[in-house]
């Protein structure tokens, strides 16, 4: 986060996220707590994306099957009257996990647009797995019958209490971002993104490193499925979609690749101006691609680039 610019960027969102349910109390609309709630839940998935994406300059375009691993998990577990959070979340985080173990071994023997296009089928395989799960509710998705409970400690049914449980989860997420790229498992990640063939050739097993960032991230985006399917009380196997992936990198991209805060900013200003786009025209998409297109080529770090691009040239 560098720089006096970015660090005030991340603080206000933070500080403004943190009184949303405040305000949506005071001005009776509890859209925007829905809103802010699948906002901050997208924006660990792209946290988990930027690991592997941004510090790895793995491009994966099946990162939101572990989403919807962790989301039929949570499902699953409550149709069969399992509703502990203290297992459903765990389960959903460990499963994410293996699924990325297998993926990545996969994956990870290719490189450039053939690691894309794996990815993308692995992702697509999950996706026409959730549709065939006619007993599951297949193509037509599955109503979460109840909520996560973790009694007697928090009551998750109360939506103030899962907005502030989201919250700081996304705050843990961010922490543990931080840490992993500022060790040395981050620097030798970051180091096979740039030269791999140096990597290798002064000893290190990028390979190992490169799994371990991918079930890493697998296992984060598990969680984040896991908080989303208890924020939609409903789970489809569109959230495993590759279009679903695609979003996450555009969020990536927009707030700053490679750098830690820019994934949460992104999901931000990507749903919210989805939002605002949306209650415009149904073709929306219209005029959020000519901006896509825009921030490409006028904020190559992604916006929070953009602002710390300006502050040194004002300064």
């Amino acid at each position: 986060m560098g720089n006096k610019t970015q660090i005030s960027i991340v603080v206000f969102v933070f500080l403004g996220l943190a009184i949303i349910p405040l305000v949506a109390q005071m001005t009776d609309t509890p859209f925007y707590l829905d809103l802010a709630r699948r906002m901050m839940i997208l924006s660990i998935g792209a946290l988990s994306l930027n690991l592997i994406m941004g510090y790895g300059g793995l491009i994966s375009f099946g990162h939101a099957a572990y989403i919807g691993v962790g989301a039929y998990t949570v499902g699953i577990c409550a149709e069969h009257d399992l509703v502990s959070g203290f297992i459903q979340w765990p389960l959903a985080i460990i499963l994410s996990g293996l699924f990325a173990v297998v993926f990545g071994a996969i994956s990870l023997r290719t490189r450039g647009v053939y690691f894309i296009m794996i990815t993308l089928a692995l992702a697509q395989m999950m996706y026409f797995l959730g549709v065939s799960l006619d007993r599951y509710g297949g193509d037509d998705g599955l109503p979460l019958i109840e909520r996560s409970s973790f009694e007697p400690l928090i009551d998750i049914t109360n939506n103030i209490v899962l907005y502030y449980l989201i919250f700081f989860a996304l705050l843990f997420s961010l922490f543990l971002s931080k840490r992993l790229v500022n060790s040395r498992f981050g620097m030798v990640l970051q180091g096979a993104r740039s030269n791999e063939t140096r990597m290798k050739a002064i000893g290190f097993p990028t390979f190992g490193y490169q799994l371990t960032a991918f079930v890493i991230a697998g296992m984060m985006a598990g969680f984040a499925g896991a908080l989303l399917a208890n924020h939609t009380d409903f789970i489809n196997p569109d959230m495993m979609h590759w279009t679903r992936s695609g979003d996450l990198i555009i969020m990536v991209l927009l707030g700053g690749m490679g750098s830690l805060a820019g994934p949460v900013v992104g999901a931000l200003a990507f749903l919210l101006l989805e939002e605002l786009l949306s209650g415009v025209t149904e073709y929306w998409q219209l005029i959020f691609g000519p901006f896509l297109i825009l921030a490409v080529l006028f904020a190559r770090g992604g916006l929070l680039g953009f602002f710390s691009a300006k502050e040194r040239e004002n300064g």
